[in-house]
């Protein structure tokens, strides 16, 4: 038996060339990082300015109030896989016996109880002053730009909007201001502007002072400027951080979020993130988790995210023959699907911002324990690990009708309740690669995703997320709202998650590295929450394994499993799960079910967004792909 065929037609081509390439989740920001290549900035540069793009013309799958993970290397070290930690802690109010008080058993999944500190600005601005080039007002012009003249609005931004519509003009009237024309979503293609997040970004820049230490250009480029403001590239953008983190956004957010609002539990509450728990926090870099496959490297973040689960999966499948490394096999997907399970088990059991044991779950001897346990049919049951620093407990398990349930029986559904979710009656919806938004704000999946590749070497994988338009309701002085990514902390006590304040939420954000002989050869990524590194982990199969190429491995029929408590409230699974698109095939798809698979269709072109681009060490040869589905994710390069 071999390995499947790529398909000799591809969506789109494989980019190739020697310059600098760029791969993204929406066109504007591959053409806003690809300029910053063509004027002399480095991969870097690129990818902070591709970003704050982001922030604006994806307003629902990311936002200032969010959060970030990245992996990236340099050209001076190529050897060392770095993670950016932009993922905000808890806040210091945010306690187990406060949510229990308010009435809560889990962290909702849409109101500013559910934020975390706001970690992604931070730490763009950190890896702009350590490894970028440029200065921030260059970087941040792109941004500004579509903030303040405006940008065409894509259909999946008014399709969310339309979602939550009645939430925002019963319960969340700042939000019906901000993004509301008339009591109604804006039509696809509408120019739509930010003038007050392009105020906060010009508020950054100015706090920095003006680049040119000589000259006032405020001031038609003549008069002197005070020796006070002749600060140095690093020192204007460390000024930019403390602003961020002390000035008009802490306060407003402060300000904001003592008036109780409209949660996705269908209550009202107030919020506790205070200015205190802004100015507290900085982002930072991380050695990244590795874990060597097929003469590859991967790096991912540490155990505080779901990263490692892929690293897990890589290990159980390292030793195993081709043909059951191939997603487009009934053998290969089942055998795929079981060691994804028993990874996802254990990010249930261990993973979280604590003494993780990491080296233990990586290990080449427990892979081999754990590769015993994929059977012949499909395992229904979570199944962590017993290692010896023992696991700690579970939380409860609960299906999605379990969960409705749950709420249901609390009176009738109310606007803002999960009872009344339409999408969570529609499975094909829930496995849909765009995020699934019910009326509440609550979302299940999330993200965008950027690379970066330079013709120095340097590359970036990032994969920023929350503050979704629908996630809380909108600051008026900032123009966005908070995240949500405390909905990922449980409110049991003792699990390997559970909500403490100052810690950080075990984050779904997961971009990948690869690196051989030392050096970087690829940065992906996906959106997807849940889903990210499942879908990756086929496109590293499909690349290492079956000598697909980018573009190829990106069109290929994506699968999953949801056999494992989701991330997002209200935290349910689906016992047996998976997810397939159709084209993987009607015997495939037969033979999984044979096999005690739960198998749900989800049309022909809907899972995963992956993005990538690559470079050979050996020649200096870079490409680009990205993905067809939803028709927005774009790569650029030359």
């Amino acid at each position: 038996m071999t390995y499947t065929a790529p398909p000799a037609f591809t969506t789109r081509p494989d980019l190739v060339g020697t310059f600098g390439m760029t791969a993204s989740t929406h066109w504007l920001a591959t053409a806003s990082a690809q300029a910053v290549l063509e004027r002399g900035g480095n991969a870097f540069d690129a990818a902070v300015a591709g970003a704050f793009v982001l922030h604006v013309v994806e307003p629902h799958l990311n936002g200032p109030g969010g959060d970030l993970t990245a992996v990236f290397a340099t050209a001076d070290a190529p050897g060392a896989p770095t993670v950016l930690m932009g993922q905000g802690p808890a806040p210091a109010a945010a306690t187990v016996e406060h949510y229990l008080a308010e009435g809560l058993d889990l962290v909702p999944g849409a109101g500013a109880l559910a934020a975390a500190v706001p970690g992604a600005v931070d730490a763009w601005l950190l890896l702009l002053r350590d490894h970028g080039t440029w200065e921030l007002g260059d970087v941040l012009a792109y941004a500004i730009g579509y903030a303040r003249d405006g940008h065409p609005i894509t259909a999946r931004v008014t399709e969310t909007i339309g979602a939550v519509g009645e939430l925002f003009t019963e319960h969340w009237p700042t939000s019906a201001d901000r993004w509301l024309v008339d009591g109604r979503p804006p039509e696809p293609g509408d120019l739509v502007t930010n003038p007050a997040y392009a105020a906060v970004l010009e508020g950054l820049i100015a706090a920095g002072g003006p680049a040119d230490a000589a000259v006032d250009t405020s001031r038609g480029g003549a008069a002197p400027v005070a020796d006070d403001a002749r600060r140095d590239r690093a020192d204007r953008i460390e000024a930019a951080r403390t602003e961020w983190a002390e000035g008009l956004v802490a306060r407003s957010i402060d300000e904001f979020v003592r008036r109780p609002h409209r949660h996705s539990s269908g209550t009202d509450h107030a919020g506790v993130i205070r200015a205190s728990d802004l100015s507290g926090f900085r982002a930072g870099f991380e050695p990244a988790a590795t874990v060597e496959f097929r003469g590859h490297t991967v790096a991912k973040t540490g155990a505080w995210g779901q990263g490692p689960a892929l690293l897990q999966v890589l290990a159980l499948l390292d030793p195993l023959p081709d043909e059951l490394l191939d997603p487009s096999t009934a053998d290969g997907a089942h055998t795929i699907v079981e060691a994804q399970k028993l990874a996802m088990a254990d990010r249930e059991a261990y993973y979280g911002d604590h003494d993780v044991p990491l080296d233990a779950l990586l290990s080449s001897e427990y892979a081999e324990a754990r590769r015993a346990l994929i059977g012949a049919r499909a395992s229904l049951e979570l199944r962590p690990g017993d290692l010896v620093a023992g696991a700690r407990p579970l939380a409860a398990l609960r299906t999605d009708d379990e969960a409705a349930g749950a709420v249901a029986g609390v009176g009738e559904p109310t606007v803002g309740s999960f009872a009344e979710t339409p999408a969570d009656d529609d499975p094909v919806a829930a496995a849909s690669a765009e995020p699934v938004v019910d009326a509440t704000g609550a979302t299940r999946g999330d993200t965008c995703h950027i690379d970066v590749v330079d013709r120095w070497g340097n590359i970036v994988s990032a994969t920023p997320s929350g503050g979704w338009l629908q996630s809380s309701p909108t600051i008026p002085a900032l123009g966005f709202c908070l995240g949500s990514r405390l909905q990922m902390a449980w409110l049991d006590e003792g699990t390997a998650s559970t909500l403490e304040p100052g810690r950080r939420p075990r984050t779904t954000l997961t971009p990948t590295l690869v690196l051989r002989d030392g050096r970087p050869v690829v940065a992906l990524g996906s959106p997807g929450g849940d889903q990210q590194d499942q879908w990756q982990l086929l496109y590293l199969l499909r690349t290492i394994v079956g000598g697909y190429t980018p573009q190829q491995a990106i069109d290929a029929p994506a699968l999953h499993t949801t056999s494992f408590p989701g991330s997002f409230w209200p935290r349910t699974w689906t016992p047996g799960g998976v997810v397939v698109e159709d084209r993987l095939g009607d015997d495939v798809i037969a033979d999984l079910e044979s096999r005690g698979h739960r198998v749900t269709r989800a049309g022909d072109w809907s899972l995963g967004r992956l993005s990538s681009v690559t470079r050979d060490p050996a020649t200096g040869v870079l490409s680009a792909a990205a993905n067809p589905r939803g028709a927005q994710a774009y790569a650029a390069g030359r």
